[in-house]
């Protein structure tokens, strides 16, 4: 099957033999004359619009994963074969075990996902088989497309070893024993062969037969619970794509339920009838139980794509998965709302997060320092807690810090504005420790009629070094009436002769 009648043959290229040959070519090309190992000139000349393209092992490998991304579709459970060792070309492990019943049985899922691929250009050799070994010994140099259970083992003897994904020397090394095909090292005695061949041999051999187990790495996480929707005719509107995964959301409510969990990570997946598969995901603040709120999230994630979700000719399955879940609380309720109390906070933060992503919603936190520009951080809202009543908060802009206090009624002690960095300025004040009398600062002059302290901050000498100096600092008021923050750096006559004043902040 050919889903691109009109384009010119396509070959890959590779320099073998001090020489361009083509490597892999299409069934275009093959039908006018082109074989594998040819010559690029010999090529050309059969067929001249020959549409070449060097190989990548790269692009390889980036082709090869969106088609894995795509075979999802059939099962979580989709592995790359990196199989470095075999002269074969990569591919792909599926392991369906409890999928194929979603598909109509083994053969329709087969038939489906062949005639798909093939659909979308690529040439295609599978085979469902009890063992991954020798579901690739059969893929490569067998004819059987399912292997019937228990049937493997005969299936495979008649093949070549490079079935068993032999590195191609120790192939021609067996081979010259006159061992060639993997019956004929299936039932000789095994402590010679791997003295000779290596242990790689034998272990290649049982995996293959089944005496030994193989595991395969899927390219994804498989999912905590997952759910999804498929369609006869390809859906395409936004609307459409909201409302399914409205209905999918409420589909993992109950499991989630039943598991007393609350979704924090969840995906969706949208697959394309062209073999694209677009992904989104959303993560949540808390733990979260709510159909409408996940519907809303994804919402807000499609409004928030720099481009519009590309349908294309429609999606024709939409999965939503729940990567991560964690336990989930009943929150406190408050008595005259109808909602937990921080529910507001919560919804806040997972409508930022799905627009913006999570770890970028941040909120300022308490640092353990005493240097006041050093007393707060950045960390994301996700990995604090939302602020309860009666706590103390830090709310901060670009340059500005404010602490709010425990009870109303308590004294400001730290200014509304904090500058990013103190600023130096002119001062006179009594030595060796009293307050300010007169200041410039930013070219103004200012008269003090009042001040508080001093409060002496202690250097943090294991972070500055032994040369770091005390701070003296002073809440000051001038003759108009604004109230600055300054201090004085440096003990006179025991840290310098010469102390430097710096305002630091604000109080509004």
């Amino acid at each position: 099957m050919d889903a691109h009648p009109d384009a010119p043959p396509v070959v890959v290229t590779a320099t073998l033999r001090n020489a361009i040959r083509i490597v892999a070519l299409d069934e275009r090309a093959r039908a006018r004359g082109v074989r594998l190992n040819q010559t690029l000139s010999d090529a050309r000349a059969l067929v001249p619009d020959l549409d070449c393209h060097p190989a990548g092992d790269a692009r390889n490998r980036a082709l090869l994963g969106k088609i894995a991304g795509w075979c999802e579709r059939y099962t979580p459970l989709v592995a790359l074969d990196s199989a470095p060792e075999a002269e074969r070309g990569h591919g792909l492990f599926m392991d369906i075990t409890g999928c194929a019943h979603l598909m109509g049985g083994e053969a329709a899922l087969i038939d489906d996902l062949e005639f798909r691929l093939r659909a979308q250009g690529f040439h295609v050799r599978l085979c469902l088989a009890d063992t991954p070994g020798a579901a690739w010994a059969m893929a490569r140099y067998g004819q059987g497309r399912i292997i019937a259970e228990g049937a493997h083992t005969g299936a495979i003897l008649p093949l070549s070893l490079s079935g068993l994904r032999l590195p191609p020397a120790m192939v021609v090394s067996l081979g010259r024993v006159g061992l060639k095909t993997i019956g004929c090292i299936a039932a000789l005695p095994r402590a010679p062969l791997a003295a000779r061949f290596g242990a790689r041999l034998m272990q290649r051999l049982d995996q293959a037969l089944g005496r030994e187990a193989e595991v395969i790495s899927p390219i994804m996480p498989v999912a905590e619970l997952s759910t999804e929707r498929r369609f006869a005719e390809p859906v395409t509107h936004h609307d459409e794509i909201s409302h399914v995964t409205a209905a999918l959301a409420e589909g993992i409510i109950e499991p989630l339920e039943r598991r007393g969990l609350g979704l924090r990570h969840a995906r969706l997946k949208l697959f394309r009838v062209d073999g694209h598969v677009s992904e989104l995901d959303v993560q949540t603040a808390r733990p979260l139980r709510d159909a409408r709120l996940i519907r809303r999230l994804f919402e807000e994630r499609i409004a928030g794509l720099h481009d519009d979700l590309d349908a294309g000719f429609g999606f024709d399955l939409i999965r939503l998965d729940v990567v991560h879940a964690d336990p989930f609380e009943a929150g406190q309720t408050e008595m005259m709302a109808h909602h937990a109390a921080g529910q507001d906070h919560d919804a806040l933060v997972d409508r930022l997060g799905a627009r913006l992503g999570l770890d970028r919603v941040q909120r300022f936190v308490l640092a353990d320092t005493h240097i006041p520009e050093r007393s707060f951080g950045r960390q994301p809202v996700a990995h604090t807690g939302a602020p309860g009543p009666g706590s103390r908060r830090l709310i901060a802009g670009n340059a500005a810090l404010a602490l709010e206090q425990e009870a109303a009624g308590d004294v400001i002690t730290r200014p509304l504005i904090l500058f990013d960095r103190p600023e130096l300025m002119q001062t006179i004040a009594e030595v060796p420790d009293g307050p300010p009398l007169r200041f410039r600062w930013r070219g103004v002059s200012y008269e003090a009629a009042r001040s508080e302290g001093p409060e002496r901050i202690a250097c943090e000498w294991w972070r500055d070094g032994r040369g770091a100096r005390t701070r003296d600092y002073f809440r000051v008021e001038d003759r108009q009436g604004y109230r600055f923050w300054m201090f004085r750096h440096g003990l006179y006559g025991r840290e310098t002769n010469d102390p430097s004043w710096y305002m630091h902040g604000l109080f509004a």
